[in-house]
């Protein structure tokens, strides 16, 4: 299998969206099947004219020495592992779900639904991609995550980026860094108007995530359970939004890589108990709803998070 190029000889750009069945859902990111020949700066060139928050840039598994579709990759059946790269209009990102899902959901449509492993630069994430709805749903595993502590200087900094007060805080859901594949400020808001009213300064929260080595910053409001009441069991319903100005973007509308360090920190708090699904809605305030599914199981620490994806265009 191989991509077709444009006149010019430039690489075909799939557009997807991910986390909704709607193209005016979720989002949006940028796949190319077959980048072969592209270095760092033609990749990053091409994310930066795409505009998306991330573009998912495929190759042949790190075993391969073929094109992608005719070769396996680690635990990969023949023609289903491939090698994966992220790109922001600003910088390479170690993973990036959302593009995973819609890298993932472009292959299906042409090599047919079933297991998919990636080479990330963050390590192997198995992909499976089943019929559902009508459309294609794809559920990635992520590496295993782990949870650190955040300073009180750097958390205060944080929160000034934000505009946010310390009283704004949950208090039952302590700031954390977690990680999935890539570092995210876990911050829990009190109330659901202070997660709507974002309005930060990007210049300074860019600064601290640039120090810290984080990717987004993962804003959390917990709606409660999906069977109603309140609380952090396993039917757990977050609304969320993840400013991401090291990327050169002022917020994803809806970001699996946050989703599964989210899952971990949930977990390694203590206030998840496994097997659990957590359902995160995502872009509802920036007019791009998504959904995401975050599942922890009891037998293995890692995440696996799942959600629809389509064809833009």
């Amino acid at each position: 299998m191989t991509t077709t190029e444009t006149g010019s000889g430039a690489p075909d750009v799939l557009r997807y969206t991910a986390f909704s069945s709607d193209p005016d859902g979720g989002n949006p990111a940028g796949v190319v099947l077959d980048a072969r020949g592209l270095d760092e700066a033609r990749m990053l060139a091409i994310a930066a004219e795409v505009g998306y928050s991330e573009t998912a840039f495929l190759t042949p598994p790190p075993d391969g020495d073929g094109g992608p579709g005719t070769h396996g990759g680690p635990d990969a059946a023949p023609g289903r592992g491939f090698t994966v790269r992220y790109f922001s209009p600003a910088a390479e990102v170690p993973f990036c779900g959302h593009a995973t899902v819609a890298a993932a959901v472009a292959l299906a449509e042409r090599i047919g639904p079933g297991e998919l492993v990636f080479a990330t630069p963050a390590g192997t994430v198995p992909v499976t991609v089943a019929a559902a709805g009508g459309g294609l749903r794809a559920t990635l595993t992520s590496v295993e995550p782990y949870v650190a502590g955040i300073g009180e200087g750097d958390l205060a900094e944080a929160l000034a980026a934000l505009g946010w007060q310390p009283g704004e805080l949950d208090p039952a859901l302590p700031a954390r860094i977690a990680y999935a594949g890539a570092r995210h400020l876990v911050l829990a808001a009190a109330t659901r108007e202070r997660l709507a009213a974002l309005d930060y300064d990007f210049e300074r929260l860019r600064a601290l995530m640039l120090r810290l080595d984080l990717t987004t910053v993962q804003l959390v409001w917990r709606e409660g359970e999906s069977g109603g009441g309140a609380g952090t069991g396993p039917g757990a319903v977050f609304h969320v939004r993840d400013p991401f100005p090291v990327g050169g973007v002022v917020e994803d509308p809806a970001t699996g890589a946050a989703a599964a360090a989210f899952g971990g920190y949930l977990r390694a708090l203590g206030l998840v108990t496994a097997p659990a699904v957590i359902t995160l809605h995502q872009g509802h305030d920036m007019g791009r709803p998504g959904l995401l599914e975050v599942e922890l199981r009891e037998d293995d620490p890692r995440v696996r998070v799942s959600g629809a994806a389509a064809r833009i265009g």
